[in-house]
């Protein structure tokens, strides 16, 4: 087990300098100097000389190379550098932004859990074929709907035809309703995809009729055992999609003009601030792996057919 946790952390550790360094490259590559969009405006009123002194402090003056030790250095030390849009330490732009983006990912994915719950086991416990091929559907659907027109459609729908949900000026639980609905629909899609195979799966094993056989009711044994050996698979999907929620909060945060990272990352890409949306980056793929590495940890510890694989 420990051997496998260490080889597990050392993959993680390998995933996030990965993905570091393929940011940096492709940030460096984007046409155009960052620093002269900013200060080489003639508003401004700023000399040559100081222009070259401004990149001396984002440290433009330096090789590539010098560049990008420096930079992964300070991501190791957990400084992020300075936003050349503000001025500011990234790190105080992403702790300013990361609560509201938090709260908006975590109610999504809850959310999106329930949904695909309630669908896998509507299906699985639905006894009339049509209906059960409707309710496997569903995923398909929600897959194939764009997530900025979902937004505009809900909008369009419950604020401005119904007026059940402000737009402008609610609480912060009406203004949290229609975002984390726009976000749970396409991460429930594959969930439920997967917990229904997986609940059919499990059905189809000859332990059930025995069950059944006890006297026992279809949604005991749904609930008490298909879903038990039915939830190991949908799990792991769950925890590659959660890291998916950093990305769809960019859209969604747009969409209903939520302050989080997702704005954060559009004022960043619009003033091609690339020390913000270098650590927006790799702050997203510290989630993913860290949520998959919790996940893989914790799965041998669930189920104790995997601990002879892991350990």
């Amino acid at each position: 087990m420990a051997r496998y946790l260490l080889r597990r952390t050392g993959q993680a550790a390998f995933v996030l300098w990965a993905a570091f360094t393929v940011a940096y490259v492709l940030l460096q590559l984007l046409p155009g100097d960052s620093i002269l969009i900013k200060f080489q405006n003639p508003e401004l009123g700023l000399s040559p000389r100081q222009i070259e002194e401004i990149r001396a402090y984002y440290g433009g003056d330096v090789s590539p190379l010098e560049s990008y030790a420096t930079t992964l250095l300070g991501f190791l030390r957990g400084g992020f550098g300075y936003s050349i849009d503000t001025g500011t330490p990234v790190v105080e732009r992403l702790a300013e932004a990361l609560p509201a983006t938090a709260v908006l990912a975590g109610s999504g994915f809850l959310l999106a859990v329930l949904i695909a719950v309630a669908i896998a086991f509507a299906a699985g416990h639905s006894r009339t074929s049509w209906i059960r091929g409707a309710l496997l559907a569903v995923p398909s659907l929600f897959v194939s709907v764009p997530v900025f027109w979902l937004g505009i459609l809900l909008i369009q729908v419950f604020s401005f035809r119904l007026g059940l949900v402000p737009v402008i000026g609610g609480s912060a639980l009406q203004q949290l309703v229609l975002p984390v609905l726009t976000l749970a629909v396409p991460i429930a899609a594959p969930i439920a995809q997967v917990l229904a195979r997986s609940i059919d799966r499990v059905q189809a094993q000859a332990f059930v009729p025995v069950v059944a056989a006890k006297g026992a009711s279809r949604w005991w044994i749904l609930w008490r055992h298909v879903a038990r050996n039915a939830a190991l698979p949908a799990l792991t999907v769950a925890g590659v999609t959660f890291g998916e929620l950093i990305a769809g909060s960019v859209v969604t945060e747009t969409v209903f003009g939520r302050n989080g990272i997702g704005r954060l990352t559009e004022q960043a890409v619009n003033a091609q601030d690339t020390p913000v949306m270098l650590a927006v980056v790799v702050l997203a793929a510290a989630v993913f792996v860290l949520v998959n590495l919790a996940v893989d940890v914790l799965f041998p510890v669930l189920d104790p057919r995997l601990r002879a694989v892991t350990g």
